[in-house]
């Protein structure tokens, strides 16, 4: 499991996985409907290039859907603890 590896690995402190989300998209010319999970990674900017690689090698699909969102802030306590749980620490 991707979310399992990269906790163990120390990529990510966390991973919330939402199971059952309808998706819609395009994908080569035809419009495809599927069934999916989503995962929510916490990790640390500096580490969000090696998580994106990552999750890369371990994806079935040829383009796995891994974007970077920005924290722009948090409750302290929660910060230090994404920190201390990664490689950043």
């Amino acid at each position: 499991m991707i979310a399992r590896a990269l906790v163990q690995e120390k990529l990510v402190a966390c991973v919330n996985i939402l199971d059952g989300a309808a998706s819609v998209y395009r994908w080569q010319g035809a419009v495809e409907e599927a069934v999916e999970s989503v995962f929510i990674a916490k990790t640390t900017k500096a580490l969000s290039g090696e998580v994106l690689t990552r999750i890369q090698e371990l994806h079935s699909y040829d383009v796995p859907a891994a974007v970077v969102y920005d924290m722009t802030g948090g409750l302290p306590g929660y910060l230090a603890w994404i920190v201390s749980e990664t490689k950043a620490s």
